[in-house]
């Protein structure tokens, strides 16, 4: 096993220092006494090691992975040293829990490529149609839409956590569909698996600045996109799969456990998003009756969990009789479903606070109770402007920043739009700024106040990408979070699945 000081001497900022940190506890001193930046670079540094490592450990996982599958028997890789599995043989070496395992079991094998992916040479493509007499005797094999998510994870642009969600999030893609010649056959699966290999790569391009749990959604909700019948399905399974279970646990507690389906999980998240906004970085710019509401919440001395179940109590009693602004305070809770309506006449629909995908079905059925409100947009997803009417934006306008944004644009930030204020990019005093949408950004309180006390700024040429310009002269793109940056996006019309045209 390497020694401290071998491992030091990878991180630069470390070895500068030569005998300083020749052990752990000099180190220890060091990096104690140094500057903030110093301490972010040995973060960086570290990171950076560990990922070479990390392509090392992947790479011998996935071969263990596959040495061990359930055809190998007892002879095994992982079963010769007495594990019934890969990931459990993992678990044991690493010390990870079972979950983690797992995903570096998934990992290691989807990193192997073909080894991993591909029938082998004696096994049949599933579901593929007769050969025609007409086709070339030149072996076929299906694209590989994971090799973009393989070339990041060794570059080092994407983590294991980032890949493992990409994959599962994206799924397998569906066979193509109809009846269907050979040639027809690997030439819709060919486009179908180019689709999902675009997917990945838009994806990949947001890993720097997304959370794994948004990149899982947003790879979810292309995948809803580019195979509407599956979401469908998927859509259908989650509602039957919805379920209560209540049970007294060993110290007489009575728990509970919850299934929701995908508008329950919607309605209950912004119920209680709604109540406890302002401990979350909801708007500061309210009336001053919301400000003492606010003030009074936060110094609630009940835990974020109690007064969640409280509200839910306080639901159930008060039930349908009950006056909105008893419950809700002076803003009722409601869930807001956008749907894009293409000029092709195809619909897709998802919440504002989230990218789950829902079935036309689904909006049309919240349609007939709630109603809509239109909001036209640009090819590439903005709401056109409204124009300087008013110094704040009015509730319209913030309806087009939630659904073109999807939440707060800071670079790693996941508030949703329910908790976001809306930032003109021109002051309104200093630069004449208009509250129009082109010149507006979604922000929660913390980046807002960030950005108006820390030397902040952001800045955007027309209809291109808002920049954040930081105090020390970098500049990055903000990509926005929300459903019409893949409705709109390079991606283009989803292949809605491939069936022969009729005559």
């Amino acid at each position: 096993m390497a020694t401290f000081t071998e491992v030091a001497e990878l991180i630069p900022t470390l070895r500068d220092r030569g005998d300083a940190c020749a052990s752990l506890t000099q180190a220890l001193q060091a990096v104690t006494a140094m500057t903030d930046a110093e301490v972010v670079a040995v973060l960086r540094e570290s990171n950076e090691a560990l990922q070479h490592a990390e392509q090392l450990r992947l790479i011998a996982v996935g071969v263990i992975a596959i040495r061990s599958r359930r055809d190998a028997g007892h002879s095994g890789a992982a079963q010769k040293e007495g594990h019934s599995s890969a990931a459990s043989l993992v678990q044991k070496i690493t010390g990870s829990s079972k979950a983690d395992a797992s995903r570096q079991v998934r990992v290691g094998e989807a990193m192997l490529g073909d080894e991993a992916d591909s029938p082998g040479p004696d096994e049949e493509q599933p579901d593929a149609p007769e050969e025609s007499s007409q086709e070339s005797d030149a072996p076929w094999r299906p694209i590989d839409w994971r090799a973009p998510l393989r070339r990041a994870r060794r570059d080092g642009r994407i983590s294991t956590t980032q890949f493992d969600v990409i994959e599962r999030g994206l799924g397998e893609p569906p066979a193509a569909e109809g009846a269907l010649d050979q040639q027809q056959y690997r030439d819709a699966d060919d486009r179908i698996r180019e689709a999902w290999a675009e997917a990945a790569e838009q994806l990949i391009a947001e890993a720097s600045e997304r959370t794994a749990e948004e990149l899982g959604a947003a790879a979810r909700a292309i995948r809803d996109l580019l195979d509407p019948e599956g979401a469908e399905r998927r859509f259908l399974e989650r509602h039957d799969k919805r379920s209560y279970r209540e049970w007294t646990d060993q110290y007489g507690v009575r728990r509970a456990s919850i299934a929701y389906e995908d508008h329950g999980a919607a309605l209950i998240s912004t119920l209680i998003n709604s109540v406890l906004r302002p401990r979350r970085g909801g708007p500061r710019f309210v009336d001053s009756e919301e400000q003492a509401k606010a003030k009074a919440l936060a110094d609630d001395p009940r835990t974020n969990e109690q007064l969640q179940y409280d509200l839910i109590i306080d639901l159930l009693r008060a039930g349908a009789l009950a006056e909105a602004k008893d419950v809700f305070g002076t803003r009722q809770a409601g869930v807001r479903l956008v749907q894009v309506v293409r000029e092709d006449g195809t619909r897709a629909g998802y919440a504002e606070d989230g990218l789950g995908v829902l079935p036309t079905s689904a909006i049309d059925q919240h349609i007939c109770d709630s109603g809509i409100v239109p909001v036209r947009v640009d090819a590439c997803g903005n709401p056109l402007d409204v124009g300087r009417e008013q110094r704040l934006f009015t509730p319209r306008q913030r309806i087009a920043l939630a659904l073109r944004d999807g939440g707060c644009r800071w670079a790693g930030c996941d508030r949703p739009a329910s908790y976001c204020e809306a930032h003109h990019i021109d002051e309104w005093h200093r630069d004449s700024g208009r509250t129009d949408i082109d010149r507006g950004i979604l922000l929660c309180r913390f980046h807002h106040m960030e950005l108006h006390h820390g030397g902040w700024r952001i800045a955007r040429a027309g209809k291109g990408d808002f920049e954040l310009h930081d105090p020390g002269g970098g500049v990055c793109a903000l990509r926005a979070r929300g459903f019409l940056s893949y409705a709109w996006g390079e991606l283009g019309p989803p292949p809605f699945r491939f069936r022969p045209a009729v005559a």
